[in-house]
């Protein structure tokens, strides 16, 4: 055996049997079971091994990107997001990028890639691009700007298509390997296992992760399609070991699985898990009440179990959507503009009837109320109430009247180009303050601009003054003591904002030179006027409660954005918001639609999994089928009715 081998926990020394023989492979683990451990592991090992070869390593964010650079830290080691990879592979092929991409387009059966109003599109249509096909954070096709999800679709196609693109990453990385497969997509799945086999060359490729922690619909899941005994197939090698759970919390997870794989707590008397070479015991609840007031549950918890809601580090609230979130945080008006304006789903009615039925009269100098006064005219039945509102955009037109009337007034070509959606607000969520933010966050300028301010006045409040100076744009007029002086009362009378609405904080900030209005903020006032007219009379403390929940400077997250993460003490609060994906009802019955159960155990074993001592689970009112069900999982006496 090669030096260095025997020290490796079993599932590792797998994983060398199977490079050996020349085999792919998969690691598949449960929560908590090590399996970033198990990938640095191997990554250490292939570069003793094989020290002038270069490895690859490909995972789903930035931050996973960051740790395993910090464990690893090699020349020969190329750690990036998939999309970083396979654009660093593929950007340098531009005549290949821009024919794949015309192709694509002209391809009705590829709704993502499209260039409106230009079919078919001519074979030089790129040909004057000063920079070529360019890779951003946001898609704009007309000027050969890919985002994520074209990246993906251009990828797989040049892969494809050029069997020599495949030989040249291979020859380039003779070890690939992929964390968090199954959220991978199968596009990308696709390259490695499919289109990579039509080149000759010889490789490793190698997936860590688990198919039951697949929460995202864009991700393959699982490799069960790929999986097998023969040599070309993908060999799965199962890791059972939990380090991090409780062995209440294991038992439960192991009881949501469906995959086959039965979690055991580690033997590793150093575990997260083990105290004195015994495992945690922890404790599991199911709490439910004919009360949906979660204020209620808290308290049962901090007066019962001695949970502390207010170190956000050791305890987590996990609701499915940040809509079941924004009210409890406060900042529920934000939110509502955000993703519940109804005036804008009306406006994208009448643009996608326009389109429909290809209306191709000139509306540049009309208001979007002309718009709608020329498309219902002459109508009738059917007929106008295809470009009406419907009941429900009725109902919120009728209690924002003036706000209509105001939407109307404006421009339609500028009105139908305004693009919003709740991630130019919420992108970017930290799970605490000890969190980065991620590199192209999908924040519009005006969030970013308010995020300045803030920043400006969180820093100054906490007595980071040497951060503080750097960050506000005072720092370029301090010239003298007199200067310093002055910037502090500038702060000090932006700190307490009191009920100053947000234009006004803006403003504020700009006059005392904390945070300088910039032409971005500029720009976005001029060309989302409805969105900065509804923004900038919310008043600034209800941002600055966004701020301390973006900032991981509260107990809540959303089920989705705590993958990853572990705490101390876990709260699930199972309420689907209204959100048809989901039923958490119906996990418990065993009931409903396949595909909204797999869903919805899926998400459920991900959220009870990130307990590292205590879970909680709250139910509103269930049923004595979901009663019974909840005792078979969590044991009769952990079900508790909190109303007695």
């Amino acid at each position: 055996m090669v030096e260095g081998r025997l020290v490796l926990e079993p599932e590792v020394q797998e994983i060398f049997k199977s490079i050996d023989s020349g085999r792919n492979f998969l690691l598949s683990g449960g929560a908590g079971s090590g399996k970033t451990y198990s990938l640095v592991s191997v990554i250490r090992q292939v570069i003793a091994e094989h020290p002038t070869e270069k490895v690859a390593c490909m995972t789903y964010t930035n931050a996973a990107v960051k740790e395993i650079e910090e464990r690893v830290n090699h020349k020969n080691l190329n750690v990036s997001t998939i999309h970083d990879f396979l654009w660093d592979n593929i950007k340098h092929f531009q005549k290949e990028l821009k024919e794949a991409i015309i192709s694509l387009a002209n391809n009705e059966e590829v709704s993502k890639i499209s260039i409106e109003e230009v079919h078919p599109i001519p074979d030089t249509y790129f040909d004057l691009l000063p920079e070529g096909i360019q890779y951003k954070e946001f898609v704009r096709l007309r000027e050969g700007i890919i985002s994520h999800d074209e990246l993906l679709i251009v990828a797989n196609y040049l892969f494809e298509k050029y069997h020599k693109l495949s030989s040249i990453v291979k020859d380039k990385y003779k070890f690939i390997f992929i964390d968090e497969y199954q959220d991978t997509s199968k596009a990308v799945v696709d390259i490695f296992l499919t289109h990579f086999n039509k080149s000759e060359r010889k490789n490793i490729i190698g997936f860590f992760g688990d198919a039951m922690q697949s929460i995202y619909e864009d991700g393959i899941g699982n490799l069960d399609d790929y999986k097998g005994n023969d040599a070309d197939s993908v060999n799965e090698i199962p890791k059972k070991q939990n380090r991090r759970n409780p062995q209440l919390v294991i038992a439960l997870a192991n009881k949501l699985r469906t995959d086959g794989i039965t979690q055991e707590p580690s033997t590793d008397p150093k575990a997260p898990n083990m105290v004195e070479g015994i495992v945690k015991q922890g404790t599991v609840l199911f709490l439910h009440s004919t009360n949906g007031d979660i204020s209620k549950v808290e308290k049962f918890l901090k007066e019962n179990y001695g949970w502390d809601f207010n170190n956000s580090k050791e305890t987590k609230e996990l609701n499915l959507t940040h809509n079941l979130i924004a009210g409890k945080a406060g900042f529920r008006t934000l939110m509502d503009i955000y993703d519940k304006d109804h005036i804008l789903s009306y406006r994208d009615r009448i643009r996608k009837y326009i389109k429909d039925n290809n209306i191709i009269t000139d509306f540049t100098g009309n208001t979007f109320g002309e718009v709608i006064q020329t498309l219902q005219q002459g109508k009738s039945g059917r007929e106008l109430n295809a470009v009406s509102p419907t009941i429900t955009m009725k109902a919120f037109i009728d209690d924002n009247v003036e706000l209509y009337n105001y939407a109307k007034s404006l421009s339609y070509s500028d009105f139908s180009k305004m693009y919003v959606d709740k991630d130019q607000l919420l992108d970017d969520k930290k799970q605490d303050e000890g969190d980065e933010n991620k590199k192209g966050s999908k924040r519009d300028n005006l969030i970013k601009h308010l995020f300045k301010i803030q920043t400006n006045i969180s820093l100054y409040k906490n007595k980071r003054y040497n951060e503080f100076l750097r960050a506000t744009d005072y720092r370029f007029r301090i010239i003298s003591i007199a200067s310093k002086r002055a910037l502090k009362e500038n702060i000090e009378s932006l700190v307490d904002v009191g009920e100053k609405i947000i234009e006004d904080v803006i403003n504020d900030a700009n006059e005392k030179g904390i945070c300088l209005i910039d032409d971005k903020l500029i720009d976005f006032k001029d060309k989302k006027k409805y969105l900065y007219n509804r923004v900038k009379d919310v008043k600034f403390s209800e941002f600055q409660k966004l701020y301390e929940y973006l900032e991981g400077q509260t107990p809540f997250s959303t089920q989705h954005k705590t993958k990853g993460a572990e705490f101390n003490n876990v709260l699930v609060i199972l309420d689907n918001g209204g959100w048809n994906n989901y039923n958490f009802g119906n996990l418990f019955l065993e009931t409903g639609s396949a595909s909204v159960l797999n869903r919805t155990q899926k998400i459920f074993y991900v959220c009870c999994t990130r307990a590292k001592e205590n879970l909680a689970v709250f139910f509103h009112n269930p049923d004595l089928q979901v009663i019974a069900k909840a005792k078979a999982w969590f044991g009769d006496g952990n079900v508790i009715d909190i109303d007695r």
